[in-house]
């Protein structure tokens, strides 16, 4: 094959490039014309190349571009020299257009144009054209090898076996390459591109390519070899950017949540389509910088078209983490709830209509942030359809059932599901298709309205390779007297076999009268679609019916009765006027002893039987009024019992548990179960409780013993309940009350009270003490020696008061006089402790004064030993 080419004047610099400076890349051609020789075509190849502004490496001045050009990846032997056919310009990111930006950016690169004309046979493979290059920038986060990654920019010219007529210029990327991207946040970057030919267009993100080792911007020299980048997981080709980016299949706008900060490769292909059919590829390769910064922005869609309901989600679209306020306003002034200052809110519009909804928000040094949509309120917009048809011999008929409340549906965009095809789809409101084979579809439609809205439904659609028989029942059964009709529901021409005992063998309901069991096999002819299958009719000479055996139950259970028959239709009556549904098994509920008839029908053919049920009461088991006892009391529980079984549960605390009037003596709080069944009527057993509430002891307490002198008064004090009785009532001012006073003469050495103190329900508990009178008079004794040696006897060194009403002091001195131990408190002493030290055994000096219930001051001193 001999190939011409014409160049245009070459200027090359032979300064090597191998610094790491490209930031991505896109070749692309242009067809001319015919080239000079017969069947030629004169394209010109172009390669857009970006540079890092901030790059250390050679300038795109000096850049060595050379093209390889191969036929099914088989390099021919001369390759295309690309120069730079204009200034080198400059595109960067204008941060003065982001007032409330944080955080330093930069975004800024060089674009050179390197570009030539080629001339080239046509042919039936096409070309593919290749600029091998090194090296990408440094660092890059997607890639397992960040560092000393090739380039490879690739576009392909179709031939004849997938443009047979016609040429082909590649479409063109937009560069828009210097857009804000923020690190883990919501961004969109376009990618879309002008196709000179009008082509449709579809974008994806695809795996970028490498070179080979060493490649060095050498002209290349040996076959296509496409190599893509070595990505990191979890990034691929598809996902360069993580999961949470896409791109729009329809635009090339690709937008989502950014990953964290730093630089990844971006691949995007277009696949151009021309009569609906696909038949090329073309590339971009572009390394994208996502930088770590913030800044306060509003952002709402440009419309919110709301056709469910009235109320609508409203939240700011921007992910800034700056934002310190926010202020809504929906647009609703004629009601009175029309703002919100919360970040999200689902607001609810009191009618429908446009309205324009509004966010303001603001951050740091007041910075503010400012946007609106179009809201579209129009509910009641439910798309639907439906498909007939009967094979893929046949268009299949798709009808829009879409209900719309305002408004009407004003477009329809249908997509068939034809995998085979792109041609698969239709505008009109209720299209027909016709599918080349048969398999399962899946149908799509999406509907709009002249007030805005917009939705879609997805139905799955089975293309047969023959009609769907309607038979209403595969198998039947009728009487031998009998003549049962067989509807189809389907069109077409009908075949019935075998043409016995049937009147209308060609119809959609033939009438068929067998006398015994029959197969009948119907054939349908739909426009060249044909089924067939089948029906059985059973045929039986008689019927019989038995309506069950008879049967006992409980008085207000129902009972289902069990009936044996091959009838199709049954007929309830029963003796009592109850109502029966007329059905197989019935389910009844007699009051009272009831006789059932039944009337069994299979056709003309019929049967009756009956069955009687009996009805017998509950037992009887009613357990009595809940109660309450005093601890330690029993009680008699007082059942009512109708039953051959009686069973108290728990039956530990009762006295003959299994009769109805058991003595119960529980130490708590107790549910008794009274459980009573029946051997003789109903066998089910009638369960009722009875709660036997215990009152706690009564804790009663009457004070201390104690001792008084003759006459002296002394104050009683009981505690632990609420009403108290004193016994005996010698000396008692009020034996009736919890503090009486008693006064005792000479003529009583001792005496014990007895108090019984009773709670609020009448329970009580008994205590005493004891009262001993001393007749020398007040005084104060202290004893002569203890032994503080912890085993509770005698370990305290304390004084006894007798007719003291009041302690003035207790002092105790060591030998030197030193002061060990004071206290002014009755009952309390010396534990022979001094500053936390034991004391030494030994003489110990006491003094102690007090004054009795007259005011005579009483004192007393002495010596006491201390024993260790």
């Amino acid at each position: 094959m001999k190939i011409f080419f014409f160049m245009v004047v070459l200027c090359i610099c032979s300064l090597p490039a191998t610094a790491k400076h490209v930031a991505g890349g896109e070749l692309f051609y242009e067809y001319l014309g015919a080239g000079a020789a017969p069947g030629n075509s004169l394209y010109r190849v172009t390669l857009r190349l970006f540079r890092d502004c901030s790059s250390s490496g050679p300038l795109l001045e000096n850049e060595i571009v050379t093209v390889g050009i191969y036929i099914n990846n088989t390099k021919l032997p001369n390759n295309l020299p690309l120069p730079l056919v204009q200034p080198i310009t400059t595109i960067s990111l204008n941060s003065g257009a982001f007032p409330c930006l944080v955080g330093s950016v930069s975004v800024c690169y060089q674009v050179g144009i390197y570009s030539a004309t080629v001339s080239l046979p046509d042919n039936a493979e096409g070309y593919t054209l290749s600029r091998i290059g090194c090296c990408r920038v440094d660092l890059i986060s997607n890639l397992s090898q960040p560092r000393n990654v090739g380039s490879n920019y690739v576009t392909k010219i179709p031939g004849t076996n997938t443009l047979p007529s016609g040429h082909n210029s590649s479409p063109q990327f937009n560069v828009r390459d210097t857009a804000l991207v923020c690190a883990n946040k919501s961004f969109t970057l376009d990618f879309g591109a002008i196709d000179p030919d009008a082509d449709s267009l579809s974008y994806s993100l695809c795996d970028a390519y490498t070179s080979i080792s060493g490649s060095n911007n050498a002209p290349p020299t040996t076959n296509l070899n496409l190599i893509s980048v070595p990505y990191l997981f979890p990034f691929n080709g598809s996902f360069p950017l993580g999961s949470k980016v896409q791109i729009n299949k329809g635009t090339g706008i690709i937008s989502g949540i950014a990953p964290a900060q730093g630089q990844y490769v971006v691949n995007v292909c277009i696949t151009e389509w021309r009569n609906g059919k696909a038949f090329t590829e073309h590339r971009k390769d572009f390394i994208l910088k996502v930088q770590n910064c913030d800044f306060v922005e509003a952002v709402l869609p440009d419309k919110i078209i709301h056709c469910n309901d009235f109320t609508v989600h409203f939240e700011n679209q921007s992910t800034s983490s700056a934002i310190t306020s926010y202020q809504w306003n929906f647009g609703n002034s004629s009601a009175a709830y029309n703002s919100s200052n919360n970040p999200t809110v689902d607001y609810t519009y009191t009618d429908t209509g446009r309205y324009i909804a509004r966010l303001m928000v603001t951050g740091p040094k007041g910075c503010v942030g400012e946007d609106s949509t179009l809201v579209l309120v129009y509910p009641g917009f439910k798309p639907g359809f439906t498909i007939t048809g009967n094979c893929y011999f046949n268009p299949y008929q798709f009808r829009d059932t879409t209900f719309i409340r305002y408004g009407v549906v004003d477009s329809w965009r249908w997509d068939f599901g034809d995998d085979t095809t792109n041609a698969d789809t239709s505008n009109l409101k209720n299209p027909t298709y016709l599918y080349g084979a048969p398999s399962t579809k899946n149908i799509s439609l999406v509907v709009t309205s002249s007030k805005g809205c917009i939705d879609s439904l997805q139905k799955s659609l089975s293309v047969n390779d023959r009609p769907l028989i309607q038979l209403p029942f595969k198998d039947t059964l009728i009487c031998s007297i009998d003549t049962l009709a067989i509807p189809v529901g389907n069109t077409g021409v009908f075949s019935w076999q075998p043409n016995k005992n049937i009147i209308g063998a060609n119809t959609a309901m033939p009438l068929v009268f067998p006398k015994d069991t029959t197969r009948y096999i119907v054939t349908v002819n739909d426009k060249g679609c044909i089924n067939s299958d089948s029906v059985t009719v059973n045929v039986l000479p008689f019927i019989k019916v038995n309506a069950g055996n008879d049967s006992i139950i409980c008085t207000t259970d129902a009972i289902r009765l069990h009936t044996v028959s091959q009838a199709l239709g049954y007929q309830w009556t029963s003796s009592s006027g109850e109502q029966v549904a007329n059905e197989k098994y019935p389910l009844v509920k007699p009051l009272v002893n009831t006789q059932y008839y039944v009337t069994a029908n299979l056709g003309k053919c019929q049967h009756r039987d009956t069955v009687i049920i009996k009805v017998v009461s509950y037992p009887v088991a009613a357990a009595g009024p809940d109660a309450a006892i005093c601890f330690g009391n029993r009680l008699q529980l007082q059942g009512t019992v109708a039953g051959s079984s009686v069973q108290w549960m728990p039956a530990a605390s009762l006295l003959n548990a299994n009769t109805a009037r058991p003595i119960a003596g529980p130490a708590k709080t107790t549910s008794y179960i009274l459980s009573v069944s029946d051997t003789l009527g109903c066998p089910k057993t009638v369960r009722d409780t009875i709660l036997v509430t215990v009152d706690l002891p009564v804790m009663a307490d009457a004070g201390r013993d104690t001792v008084v002198l003759p006459n002296q008064p002394l104050q009683l004090m009981a505690s632990g309940g609420q009403r108290y009785i004193w016994s005996p009532e010698t000396g008692l001012n009020d034996p009736s009350i919890f503090n009486p006073v008693a006064i005792l003469d000479d003529r009583v050495d001792s005496i014990k009270y007895r108090v019984r103190v009773f709670n609020a329900n009448g329970c009580y508990g008994d205590d005493d003490m004891v009262v001993r009178v001393f007749k020398t008079g007040p005084d104060i004794f202290v004893p002569s020696a203890f032994t503080p040696n912890g085993d509770g006897k005698n370990d305290l060194l304390r004084p006894v008061t007798l007719g003291i009403t009041k302690l003035i002091y207790f002092r105790i001195y060591n030998r030197w006089g030193q002061l060990m131990y004071s206290t002014n408190e009755s009952g309390k002493g010396w534990d022979g402790v001094f500053k936390g030290i034991l004391q030494p055994s030994g003489t110990y000096v006491f003094s102690a004064e007090g004054s009795d219930y007259l005011g005579k001051t009483i004192y007393r001193k002495g010596t006491a030993v201390l024993i260790r």
